[in-house]
């Protein structure tokens, strides 16, 4: 309690408070104290009442720990009452004198303002005034140093309380104290000094003027002389006065300084004695002092001239005039040395003040050259006129002149110099004013370019400290991006003025070079600097606004950079220059393409390859690649909205990675609010990015057509068939909501794209989407456009193209749907997923694993039609079914062979009408002034287009051999439709297919071998040929050109005409030719050369078909049929780019048996492409 009560020491409320609390401690204590005998007596007793020494001890102790406490703290509460009251009585002593200082600092300080804002008092006065004021504060020292032995005695005697407002407070008076007292000991220096001078110049000027007295007479005496008649015959009288005149302008010389040093100090001496009678009185002594001085040169002048009236006096003249010249001769050098004007403002200011020197100079000079002019002037006026020379006299020798030859000759000496001296006076005044404007000018100028250059300075200097306190890009985090951003995009508007002055600066200085001023070496490099400054200035700001801007799109929330959680240790994610992402495994050193779970997920679709309907496999891979995707949970209309939300309307646009990437996350982020267990927003949106890529962009150029992104999106989203029809159109249609059959193409381009990425495209038509195109239009009775209505009912027909895409969603339909029925040949019950009944025997359920796997039970046949059910079924329809089987009864094999029915709408692949696809583009590519027929056909276009044909061939014989009636019933189809394909698997299995058709892709491929080997060989051959003939050629035009020594590699001058040299022209631009014909036939060769490494990547491929092991169907005594695997889907770059080549099976027929090994095939094309087997085998894997 004690130590919480520090008070302020100085402040009297404060201490005053304390006290009043101190006194109501005390009072507690003494109201408390009948509690503590009480507590005593208490502890006394129950001591007393206890027998346990040890308690009594403890008791014992705690009683007095009590009492000394209160003893001790009742003492403290006395001891700090009567300190405070103490430290009360000092705290307002030292107030009171604290207030007397302040008033007498107040006092003096108003005192000191007035003595200085009163300087037309006189001097004495003031230092008077100055003086007592010295005093007076000196008188105050005791003041002040009473009041700082009080303050010591408060820091000293309390130094446990606060007194930091004390000593703050003796401090700050004490340093203002000082302050004054020593503002009033200069102003007394300074006064004192003053009046020393000013009574040193009263000295000299009385001595001055006394002198000036005495002067005055010497000189009226001499003119008085000087102005005698006889004086000019009366030689040593002039030799006396010239003397005395020697003397006195010596001594006028000699008192020249004193002058000016009075007349320097004259308003000083003035000034002291302000305004009074005296300061007039003596204003008036000085003016008439200095018309005294003036009258006395110019009397001192005349007097010269006077005595020099003799011939002696002339000739001294012409010296005079002679050393006028030499003077202006000289300074006119002078002035010539300091042309041309400089180049900086230092050198510029040397010549300006020696401008000013010099016009001083010519300004205390012109009297003496007028005099010197005036009195040639005079002397000239005297002399007669030149006239003949009269003869002379004998008795004079021819070398002696006359008196009156000596004096023509100085009068015509002194013309001529007289007139030299005035002539060039006046081109030396001319030149100066000429010269000291344009040094004004130039000056000005000058100045002005160096106050812009050092403001510009100052604001780069400003700029770059800023510039050099950004921190690296790398170092900053990812959300203060934007801020960084926000700064420097304002920063760069901050320092944009500096533009204007950076202009103004170089206006500045183009303006010098029309006054003939150029700068100098280093105002040139000082202003190259400032303008290589701010173009360095700016183009950091924009590096660090685009690397700021790259980093915020790298790493902000709109870049890729959330998906590198997408992979786990070994991989890592990067992307390429175009924004594509690659995996890299660290273990393996390798990259990919495809995400680790892609590549997961793609081999594990290889167990699907054991069903043995291609519109099924396909569907049931789709399936599961659209719930690895996450895409089954997205309803369609969501996907509609959301492309809306990113204005995806150009269906013609190519988008990047990134826009690509905006557009799967605002997809996946609303998904993972709905379903958060479910979905995983980096990996979906990295996986989906993946499929996206290896569909619509294998070749990884990081652009996706807007439109395959819509149909690949919505083809894989939930929603209603139908409804999904209705969207796809919707994309396509133009404004009028009509569709042509470019667009149509489109569609069906787009759409054939999924299953030809999964290595199902040759069953659905192959990747030529013209006859779809054709048969829609033709079901249509070949309109122009179609509506919307009548491509549903085109699609209801389930085109072979597009039957992968119904096939799906009765695939969906049946996951999750349990038919109360048990399966004929594994009897599982419920049947799960598709039931297959027999519309041939009463109560024959199949399930569908043993549906695709095409097993059968004894006493069914494979001919007998079924019926498939992708949902529980009703009574209605378990009436219709057997009513259909009691006809069934009654109906004979002639009869479903007479009436064979599919269940989708085939359409004819092989070489019908122009192909949609452009040999080197997408048809989306295509501007409308395009041609297909125009296209360049390379020659392995044709290789592909006939193993396609081929594999359709084989298809189709496939179909016609093995077509039969079969009815279907289900939620898209009829009960015929099912049933001709089921009948039409039955037939299969059983063998019933005509000798003619192909067994295996190996008579495929022979066919092609055959065809293509002899053809590949000849033109090889044939281009080798050629290249060799080509060389010689070459060697020979090399050789002919070495001999007549010219270099081949040159061509010759256009100015050489000769038949020689053109001849060799014609030579060397033959070889030219040359050149470039065998730079084409070796793109040709690399061309073949593709085409072989794309044929063998297919022949391989068919290999891999062959070289799976054979299974045994054989079950309930049906006759067994081997089932080749289809090939795993082993997803890797090279397949994506190369795989052209297709599987041939039908959509629901499973192809035929086969014991063909195609190592001899193998073998035959290794040895005649070895170059491209050995480069298709050492490519890499991943990249």
């Amino acid at each position: 309690m004690l130590k919480s009560n520090i008070v302020t020491v100085g402040n009297t409320e404060e201490i005053n408070r304390t006290i009043a609390r101190m006194k109501i401690t005390k009072a507690d204590l003494d109201q408390r104290h009948p509690q503590l005998d009480s507590v005593f007596t208490l502890a006394q007793n129950l001591k007393n009442k206890t027998s346990s020494s040890d308690i009594r001890t403890v008791i014992t102790e705690k009683l007095e720990k009590v009492k000394n406490q209160w003893d001790n703290t009742q003492h403290g509460v006395e001891v700090r009452q009567q300190q405070l009251k103490y430290m009360l009585t000092d705290s307002m002593q030292w107030d009171e004198q604290r207030q007397e200082m302040e008033y007498l600092m107040e006092q003096c300080e108003i005192r000191l303002r007035m003595l200085m804002q009163a300087p037309k008092e006189m001097l004495a006065k003031q230092i008077s005034d100055n003086k007592l004021l010295v005093q007076d504060l000196h008188r105050g020292d005791i003041t002040v140093a009473a009041f700082n032995d009080l303050s010591n005695k408060l820091l000293r005697e309390y130094r446990d309380d606060d007194t930091r407002r004390v000593k703050e407070t003796t401090d700050q008076m004490n340093t203002c104290w000082v302050n004054l007292n020593q503002r009033a000991v200069d102003r007394q220096n300074f006064l004192e000094t003053e009046l020393k001078t000013i009574q040193a110049s009263h000295k000299d000027l009385e001595s001055f003027l006394k002198w000036l007295q005495e002067a005055e007479t010497t000189v009226n005496v001499l003119a008085d002389a000087s102005q005698r008649e006889n004086i000019a015959q009366d030689s040593a009288c002039i030799r006396e006065l010239r003397k005395q005149m020697q003397d006195i302008q010596a001594e006028i010389d000699a008192h020249n300084d004193i002058f000016k040093s009075i007349d320097g100090n004259r308003q000083k001496m003035v000034k002291a004695l302000g305004n009074s009678e005296e300061a007039a009185l003596l204003q008036h002594r000085l003016d008439d002092m200095n018309q005294r001085w003036n009258d006395l040169k110019a009397k001192s002048a005349n007097i010269r001239a006077h005595l020099e009236a003799s011939a002696e006096k002339w000739n001294r003249l012409l010296t005079s005039l002679e050393e006028l010249i030499k003077w202006l001769n000289a300074k006119d050098e002078e002035l010539k040395k300091q042309m041309p004007i400089g180049g900086d403002v230092p050198t510029l200011q040397q010549q300006y003040d020696h401008c000013k020197a010099l016009r001083r100079e010519l300004k205390d000079k012109e009297q003496t050259i007028i005099n010197a002019v005036d009195q040639a002037r005079v002397f000239l006026a005297d002399q007669p006129i030149e006239g003949p020379e009269e003869p002379r006299r004998s008795l004079h020798s021819k070398t002696e002149l006359t008196p009156e030859e000596k004096a023509m000759r100085i009068a015509k000496a002194m013309r001529k110099q007289s007139s030299e001296v005035k002539e060039k006076w006046e081109n030396l005044n001319a030149s100066a004013s000429i010269w000291q404007k344009q040094v004004d000018k130039a000056l000005e100028k000058l100045k002005d370019l160096q106050c812009a250059m050092d403001d510009l300075d100052a604001d780069l200097k400003e700029a770059e400290n800023v510039r050099n306190g950004w921190k690296p890009v790398g170092d900053l985090l990812i959300d203060s991006l934007p801020d960084h951003i926000e700064k420097t995009t304002a920063f760069r508007e901050e320092i944009a003025p500096i533009s204007l002055k950076v202009k103004t600066v170089n206006d500045l200085s183009s303006q010098l070079s029309p006054l003939d001023l150029y700068p100098s070496l280093k105002m040139s490099r000082q202003l190259d600097d400032l303008n290589m400054r701010w173009k360095l200035l700016q183009v950091s700001v924009e590096d660090r606004l685009k690397q700021l801007q790259e980093a915020h799109r790298d790493f902000g929330p709109a870049s890729q950079h959330f998906l590198s959680t997408s992979v786990q240790f070994p991989w890592q994610r990067s992307v390429s220059h175009n924004k594509v992402p690659y995996y890299i495994n660290h273990e393996t050193q390798t990259t990919c393409w495809d995400h680790p779970k892609m590549t997961d997920l793609f081999q594990s679709l290889a167990d699907l390859n054991n069903v043995r309907f291609s519109a099924y496999r396909t569907a049931i891979k789709i399936r599961r690649l659209q719930k690895a995707l996450c895409l089954d949970l997205l309803d369609l209309n969501t996907t509609s909205d959301i492309f809306k939300q990113h204005k995806l309307s150009q269906n013609d646009q190519l988008i990047g990675v990134q826009d690509v990437i905006s557009c799967l996350t605002t997809i996946y982020s609303g998904l993972e609010e709905k379903h958060k267990d479910m979905v995983n927003v980096p990996l979906c949106v990295d996986m989906c990015l993946n499929w996206l890529l290896n569909v619509y962009d294998s070749g990884r150029t990081g652009k996706i057509r807007v439109q395959s992104l819509k149909i690949g999106l919505m083809s894989l989203s939930k929603g209603l068939l139908e409804e999904k029809y209705r969207y796809l159109f919707k994309e396509v249609a133009g404004p009028t909501e009509m569709c042509d059959q470019r667009q149509l193409g489109l569609l069906l381009h787009d759409a054939i794209q999924i299953p030809r990425q999964l290595g199902e495209v040759a069953a659905f038509g192959g990747s030529n989407i013209e006859p779809s195109v054709r048969s829609c239009f033709q079901q249509n009775h070949n309109k122009p456009e179609i509506t919307v209505k009548q491509f549903i009912d085109w699609m209801r027909l389930e085109p072979q193209s597009m039957v992968w895409l119904p096939v799906l969603h009765r695939v969906a339909a049946a996951e999750t749907a349990k038919h109360q029925a048990k399966c004929n040949i594994c009897k599982e019950c419920p049947i799960v997923g598709f039931r297959y009944r027999s519309l041939k025997h009463f109560n024959y359920d199949v399930c569908q694993s043993c549906f695709f796997s095409g097993r059968t039970a004894k006493g069914h046949k494979l001919h007998y039609p079924m019926v498939e059910y992708c949902i529980p079924t009703t009574s209605g329809e378990d009436v219709r079914d057997f009513t259909k089987v009691l006809k069934n009864k009654f109906r004979s094999k002639k009869y479903f062979a007479k009436h064979p029915r599919l269940g989708y709408l085939p359409v004819q692949t092989v070489l019908e009408g122009d192909n949609l696809e452009t040999p080197i583009t997408l048809i989306s590519m295509w501007p409308e002034q395009y041609d297909p027929s125009q296209s360049p056909q390379l020659f392995h276009d044709d290789t592909h287009s006939r193993i396609e044909q081929y594999a359709t061939r084989l298809a189709q014989m496939e179909r016609t051999n093995g077509s039969f009636l079969m009815d279907s019933s289900s939620t898209t189809g009829s009960v015929e439709d099912e049933h001709a394909l089921i009948q039409q698997y039955c037939q299969t299995l059983g063998g019933e297919s005509p000798v003619s058709q192909p067994q295996s892709p190996a008579q495929i491929l022979k066919s092609v071998e055959k065809e293509e080997r002899g053809e590949l060989e000849r033109i090889i051959a044939d281009l080798e040929e050629e290249q060799r003939s080509l060389q010689i050629e070459y060697e020979q035009l090399k050789e002919q050109h070495l001999r007549r020594g010219i270099n081949p590699l040159a061509s010759p001058p256009d100015s050489i005409v000769s038949p020689h040299h053109a001849e060799d022209a014609e030579l060397i631009a033959e070889a030219k030719l040359l050149r470039q014909h065998k730079g084409r036939l070796e793109a040709r060769m690399q061309i073949l050369e593709d085409h072989n490494k794309q044929l063998e990547s297919q022949l391989h491929r068919l290999r891999q078909l062959l070289e799976q092991p054979e299974t045994d169907s054989r079950v309930n005594g049906a006759s067994p049929c081997a089932s080749p695997q289809h090939s795993a889907l082993g997803y890797s770059l090279e397949q994506e780019t190369s795989s052209q080549f297709h599987q041939t099976d039908d959509l629901l027929v499973p192809p035929h048996d086969t014991n063909t090994d195609l190592t001899d095939v193998m073998e035959q094309i290794n040895s005649t492409f070895p170059a491209c087997c050995s480069s298709f085998t050492g490519r890499p894997q991943a990249m």
